[in-house]
């Protein structure tokens, strides 16, 4: 075995990414609203919408599943899980490189090397096969790039600029082991959250975390890839919502509130009237303004 993979297999997996609405929060609000059967009746778990994982990355610490299955609408991100499950060791020496080149520098020379990586990820093409050094070039710019965003411009060029860390944690390698290690049961498909429909059945848990809903244009964050969530995406995907509830899997949706700005606004109230619908308090991690940050109102919804 390399000496790299020679990781302690107990140690949990967890999140590698910064991610504009990663469920780290929010995640023991969710954890309360497991389905009771699951890793009893419930032998699969979906998420079409993976993000950072979160959610997945705890159901696999704590639960034993037949099945999983992961998607997302972004290549670039299901290039890195993928690149991670396949090819760790090499992704890991891709990353060290970078974390040894980048530390040293002073800030001006920092500014030159991220932007000469941030062109060269948006030059490298990306399909269907694993590109590692895309995949390192991705884990890298989360590191380093302001906030930790993930965003897009209409070309769907990764334009976010370089933060003010000090030290990033470009190579963690001992989690990206981990992660490794618990990816290898799942299978991880590129596409929207309705090519999920064929991994689903009444033995099913799907968790569903999509781009939110803005409830102001400074929280507006819905640029995961070239096109943004409208309130036509989030009306069909309360009809998949109704789909996954009429096959008999078990649905739980997170989203945001409305009410955090407008009383009024019926909106998902509306939309899943027939679901049950919670309101959890939950902290804002990433917006521009600073002074956006403190508790709101989210939404958790599900058909149990």
């Amino acid at each position: 075995m390399s000496k790299i993979l020679e990781a302690d297999i107990n140690m949990l997996a967890k999140p590698f990414l910064k991610w504009a609405g990663g469920k780290g929060q929010l995640i023991d609000q969710i954890k309360e609203r497991y389905p009771v059967e699951l890793g009893g009746t419930i032998t699969k778990y979906v998420e079409p919408f993976v993000g950072s994982g979160a959610v997945l990355f705890d159901i696999l610490n704590s639960h034993d599943l037949t099945d999983v299955f992961i998607g997302d609408a972004n290549i670039e991100l299901i290039n890195v899980y993928r690149a991670i499950k396949y090819y760790v060791e090499e992704l890991i020496g891709e990353l060290s490189c970078f974390e040894n080149e980048y530390l040293p520098l002073n800030e001006l020379k920092r500014k030159d090397y991220y932007y000469e990586k941030r062109k060269t990820f948006n030059d490298l093409s990306l399909g269907e096969e694993i590109n590692i050094e895309k995949a390192a070039l991705f884990i890298y710019l989360n590191k380093t790039c302001f906030n930790g965003l993930y965003r897009v411009n209409r070309k769907g060029l990764f334009n976010v600029p370089i933060g003010s860390y000090k030290k990033p944690k470009i190579c963690d390698s001992s989690n990206l082991i981990s992660v490794n290690k618990k990816l290898q049961k799942v299978v991880i498909y590129h596409g929207d959250y309705i090519e999920s429909l064929n991994y689903i059945d009444k033995n099913t848990f799907v968790y569903l975390d999509p781009p939110y809903r803005p409830i102001s244009k400074a929280s507006s964050f819905t640029s995961y890839t070239s096109q943004s969530f409208t309130d036509q995406d989030q009306m069909s995907l309360a009809k998949y919502f109704q789909k996954i509830d009429s096959i008999g899997a078990y649905g739980l949706l997170s989203n945001s509130d409305p009410k955090n700005s407008d009383k009024e606004d019926e909106f998902f109230d509306d939309l899943y009237k027939k679901f049950k619908i919670d309101r959890v308090n939950a902290k804002r991690s990433i917006n521009a303004k600073g002074n956006g940050r403190g508790i709101i109102k989210e939404l958790l919804i599900s058909n149990y």
